[in-house]
């Protein structure tokens, strides 16, 4: 008795086995209650299947692998039809926001365009809490005309040559500083102190001079730079421009006042 016998009851009970087979089965079904009690459950579904038409059920196995295929199908096109809506979708709303920029734009447009020439503007108010920005026309006049904000003083030192302004503007938070050097030459390294009335001194900006140096025949406009201080303006005795070696010794170029 082999396991395969044991699998040919569906076979035989369908009469699909050779004769050689079924003999065999046949003898193995005489020793095998297991299979004769599957033999005799099978009887009934055998003679239904006898009734069955074969070419209706491969119709329909037929319609059924297509009615497959056709869902399928049809699955297709709806994800296809759900993409496309949502490309129009995305280009619908790109060419809204592009028609409402336009739009905003257009009205810019023309707000300036329909405003009423109303002439020139009088200047800002300088405010006391702001840097004032350089140069400025409103202040004194420095080297060479150099417009400087506040009240201004212009020396020059008869050693070195150099010549610097100063413009002192009282703020709310202390003093701008605003100064102009003109003959000096390079290269050098220089920094603005201001001297106190104690005697005590504070360094407020330093800077480079280059081989062309600043008012000179190589380069004629002079130095314009500006610094700020917590001093008040009456502490501040007078400012240096000092220039400081790689030792770190410092020379006084010039003094304003």
């Amino acid at each position: 008795m082999t396991q395969e016998q044991h699998f040919d009851v569906a076979a035989y009970a369908l009469g699909v086995l050779d004769e050689r087979d079924a003999a065999r089965f046949e003898d193995h079904l005489i020793d095998c209650p297991a299979c004769a009690i599957e033999l005799e459950s099978l009887l009934p579904v055998v003679d239904i299947l006898s009734d069955v038409d074969a070419d209706a059920l491969v119709a329909s196995e037929q319609s059924r692998r297509d009615g497959v295929v056709l869902k399928k199908m049809l699955g297709e096109v709806k994800q296809e039809r759900r993409r496309a809506n949502s490309r129009r979708l995305y280009s619908l709303a790109a060419a809204v926001v592009v028609f409402a920029m336009l739009s905003i734009g257009a009205l810019f447009a023309g707000g300036q365009w329909l405003a009423p020439d109303q002439g020139p503007q009088p200047p800002a108010q300088r405010s006391s809490k702001q840097l004032d920005p350089l140069p400025l026309a409103q202040g004194g006049s420095g080297i060479g005309g150099t417009p400087l904000a506040g009240e201004t003083y212009t020396s020059t030192d008869n050693r070195s040559g150099v010549s610097a302004s100063v413009g002192f503007e009282p703020k709310d938070w202390g003093t701008q500083v605003s100064f102009a050097v003109s003959n000096i030459k390079g290269p050098l390294t220089c920094r603005l102190v201001a001297v106190r009335t104690d005697g005590n001194s504070e360094v407020l900006s330093t800077w480079t001079v280059g081989e062309k140096g600043w008012g000179t025949a190589a380069q004629p406009e002079p130095l314009l730079l500006q610094a700020v201080t917590a001093l008040p303006r009456a502490d501040i005795a007078h400012i240096q421009v000092q220039s400081i070696d790689p030792k770190g010794t410092t020379e006084t170029l010039v003094r304003v006042p």
